[in-house]
């Protein structure tokens, strides 16, 4: 298993990619082989310094760097030896089995959907975000950002995708999916979730229990929360500033530490043909090794090959 991550991505990167390097290896049992990309002058020193063995890596120059308010497309043509570039590139010929990074999110989505292209039969890739439950459970919510607008089909699939991600990654067992609606009534909503309801209430590949209202997003009414990512992204945001707040005022509670991105690491494209996981800009030494623990743990359970066949059933 060789797993690609983008040294240079995110704002304290490199130092803090070494470091959830150091905390991967120190805890994984059976580590996968690590492709740096990233520049050598800054990483030598750093990966000396935090005792990184130089069996467990291979360190490939890219000396250019995609900043994160950089446009995706210009940047991704223009900046060929960027880390995301050459981290995309070696994803593409099969040299790494899954790339990560912290950087610009833009890059790492066009160069998910372009470089790798969708999987056969899927309409569009999507993203996705855990949602912590009051009773302790953990929920997915997708899309979360990368399809702001979405057609009834979209949804539909997204409801697949994130199913089999909350089957096989989080271990839930025939997931309950829902869709996020004004009202729990079927024939609530606007045009897109009343065109929507049906295809899911006949879709037998999932386990559709209806609508839910966004006081029902924290509870425990269903594991999968579909929705078009203009939406799903003011959830999300919604939910980060939960963590943010509580911190701030000194709120400590169990519950509240759930919403720390740091647990989760980063979400993956799903619906492309490689593991590709996107983390927050902000992201620490927890994360990054997170990200890394995620997608060893997609590849091991083959998770875009049963994507594949589902999709094509």
């Amino acid at each position: 298993m060789k797993i690609g991550l983008d040294m240079m991505g995110g704002d304290f990167a490199p130092l803090e990619a070494v470091k959830g390097l150091q905390l991967y290896l120190s805890e994984s049992k059976s580590p996968a082989k690590l492709f740096l990309f990233g520049d050598e002058a800054q990483l030598t020193p750093l990966l000396a310094e935090h005792k990184i063995p130089a069996s467990s890596i291979t360190l490939v120059h890219a000396p250019q760097v995609i900043g994160m308010h950089e446009h995706p497309t210009k940047a991704l043509k223009e900046k060929q030896q960027s880390s995301i570039a050459v981290g995309f590139g070696y994803l593409g010929k099969g040299v790494i089995d899954a790339f990560i990074s912290a950087g610009n999110t833009g890059a790492m989505l066009v160069g998910a959907v372009y470089s790798l292209k969708a999987m056969e039969g899927v309409l569009r890739p999507t993203i996705s975000t855990i949602i912590p439950k009051e009773n302790g459970g953990t929920g997915l919510l997708l899309d979360v950002g990368l399809n702001a607008d979405c057609k009834p089909e979209n949804l539909n699939q997204f409801a697949l995708l994130g199913s089999l991600y909350a089957q096989h990654i989080l271990g839930i067992e025939n997931p309950r999916v829902a869709l996020i609606n004004i009202g729990e009534e079927e024939g609530k909503g606007n045009l897109l979730a009343q065109a929507t309801y049906p295809l899911l209430k006949e879709n037998a590949a999932i386990h559709f229990v209806g609508n839910i209202e966004g006081r029902d997003v924290l509870l425990d009414k269903a594991d999968v929360m579909v929705c078009e990512g203009f939406t799903g992204n003011i959830i999300l945001k919604l939910a980060e500033s939960i963590y943010e707040i509580t911190h701030r005022k000194g709120i400590h509670h169990d519950y509240f530490e759930r919403f720390n991105f740091e647990n989760y690491g980063g979400t993956p494209v799903l619906g492309v043909n490689k593991p590709v996981i996107i983390g927050h800009g902000i992201s620490q030494s927890k994360a990054f090794s997170n990200m890394i623990s995620l997608a060893a743990k997609m590849i091991e359970r083959n998770l875009l090959e049963i994507i594949q066949a589902s999709v094509k059933a």
